[in-house]
């Protein structure tokens, strides 16, 4: 056997099958990410030729013959916030972990999806995720020509698994929390009103003030970004500290606080800011903000059984609930959280 190593862009599977001594064959069955017929010995040896002449398979040539790419669809609105990063880094490195690569979809309106429709997508994939609530399932699995689909927007289909966090649970723990701080009223910040998941957060909140007795004062809609938060904090501030104030998304409270700094430092009392995401900056001594999140982990680990087990898809659709949590501020607000902070301008 020659000692020779082609350079590594011509280094083809042939290479790995002669250095390891079996067929190619043999190597290709040894190298396939599905379980395949092979002996654990000359899989070993297989798997120490292509490290060591670093061979990378052609995922494409591979698709050929099994029809896949483990590639995975993630298909969003956008990603423009805070708790946007937190999610995808994790849940594209959770994914990646399993040997799949992830195809990002920024769909953005109604329009692009019919335009994916019209034009086709040019990949095969293993799997759908969809965050976008501008696209429902049965569009997706048009799209993509794929049943495995999995609705993460609030989107329910009978056709395909639905993954969603108890949010009313935590919302009710939250207006509890107010009202044990003595607040009767409130006003409510929230994001873009024709999403299904935020018109649920709406009614849960609603639901909430009267069964608690809080006053809704005022409801002012944003688009969860930190720039939202701040075009609306005169308004959200106006009536002071004696009212809790609810936000959809930690970035719209971040962005309330920051630019009406001059309004609470002038307005001592005890003001109350309650988010959505648990952002750790947002619960930083710089935001004594309290918050509602979900397990990040769990939700995630749901995805995974699905991408990892597709027999799973086959079962039937149903709704996957991941508990929510109530997280309030350590500080709880108060007066002596802002009272190191100067008032921009």
């Amino acid at each position: 056997m020659s000692s020779k190593v082609s350079p590594p862009s011509k280094i083809t599977i042939a290479d790995v099958a002669a250095l390891a001594g079996v067929s190619r064959a043999i190597a290709s069955r040894a190298l396939s990410p599905e379980d395949r017929p092979v002996s654990a010995e000359k899989k070993a040896r297989v798997l120490a030729a292509a490290e060591q002449l670093g061979f990378k398979p052609n995922l494409i040539a591979r698709s050929l013959k099994s029809r896949t790419l483990n590639l995975v669809a993630v298909i969003v609105n956008h990603i423009h916030d805070f708790s946007d990063l937190v999610l995808f880094d994790r849940l594209i490195a959770a994914i990646q972990d399993t040997g799949k690569q992830v195809v990002l979809l920024r769909v953005g309106s109604l329009d692009r999806v019919e335009e994916f429709l019209r034009n086709g997508v040019a990949w095969h994939v293993d799997a759908a995720l969809v965050f976008s609530d501008f696209a429902d399932a049965a569009s997706v699995r048009t799209m993509f020509r794929n049943d495995r689909v999995i609705m993460l927007n609030g989107l329910h289909d009978q056709n395909a698994p639905s993954i969603v966090a108890d949010e009313a649970t935590p919302i009710a723990a939250a207006v509890a929390h107010a009202k044990a701080r003595g607040k009767t009223r409130a006003v409510l910040v929230t994001g873009r009103q024709t999403s299904p998941v935020e018109q649920a957060r709406i009614a849960a909140y609603r639901a909430a003030f009267s069964a608690l007795g809080l006053q809704l004062l005022a409801e002012h809609a944003g688009d969860y970004s930190y720039e939202s938060g701040r075009a609306l904090s005169s308004d959200v501030l106006a009536e002071g500290p004696e009212a809790a104030i609810f936000t959809t998304a930690d970035a719209m409270a971040m962005g309330v606080v920051d630019a009406g700094r001059a309004t609470i430092a002038s307005r001592a009392g005890d003001w109350a800011f309650y988010g959505f995401d648990a952002l750790p900056l947002a619960r930083s001594e710089a935001y004594p903000i309290s918050s509602i999140s979900y397990d990040l982990d769990q939700f995630i680990g749901k995805v995974l059984e699905f991408l990892t087990t597709p027999g799973l898809f086959e079962d039937g659709a149903g709704v996957i609930t991941i508990p929510g949590n109530f997280m309030p501020h350590p500080s709880c607000g108060g007066p002596a959280a802002f009272e190191r902070w100067p008032a921009e301008g």
